[in-house]
């Protein structure tokens, strides 16, 4: 039978890694977005050539790598470019994200994505699971995290989407405010959970 899929998200600072890498210990066949975001614009990728061609090639590095700074800066500015850009990336996304998890080989799959809900990933997920944490929290531990000040980690929170939206499309919510050795034991609870699940679905 095929596995159904999870999707796993939640805000800066959440511990949705965290709890991803629990889950990915127990067994469950694992898939990040952002790697795979980061993969399709690897060298020898045709993606990177479709950049440097309508870019040029002051956006990559001396290594011959994307250097992401300089597309970040050409796309930030211009909103045609950066859905041009956007246009190019998503298919490929989401092919390789769809690719990685026909691999899966356990009874469920997790696609974890900081974006599930924004990019509209989640109507293509069987359940989703978000890993919420108060603000207050998100805050300290993103800021320990990144050695960043409150001031980036408040503006990358207010770009984000809201706590509430996010929580809308929640079946599952794993309140994560305690310690890791908590956050296992959650993380086994709702494993031994989605193991009755068919189809992600009681």
């Amino acid at each position: 039978m095929k596995p159904w899929v999870l999707g796993l998200t939640g805000g800066i600072g959440s511990g949705k890694s965290a709890a991803a890498e629990n889950f990915s210990e127990l067994g469950v066949h694992l898939v990040d977005a952002d790697q795979v975001a980061r993969w399709v614009v690897e060298p020898g990728q045709p993606a990177l050539e479709r950049i440097v061609e309508h870019f040029g090639r002051e956006v990559l590095l001396a290594s011959g790598a994307l250097d992401r700074g300089a597309l970040r800066a050409r796309i930030f500015q211009d909103a045609e470019q950066r859905k041009w850009l956007e246009g190019l990336l998503h298919p490929l996304i989401r092919e390789e994200i769809g690719h990685s998890l026909a691999l899966a080989q356990s009874p469920y799959a997790i696609l974890v994505s900081p974006l599930l809900i924004e990019s509209g990933q989640y109507q293509r997920m069987q359940r989703v699971l978000v890993v919420d944490t108060p603000e207050s929290l998100q805050i300290q531990r993103a800021m320990a995290r990144d050695s960043a000040d409150e001031e980036q980690v408040r503006a990358i929170l207010k770009i984000q989407m809201q706590r509430d939206e996010r929580l809308r499309h929640a079946d599952d919510v794993l309140v994560n405010d305690r310690d890791r050795s908590w956050l296992r034991q959650e993380v086994e609870r709702l494993h031994g959970f989605y193991l009755t699940l068919k189809g992600g679905r009681t």
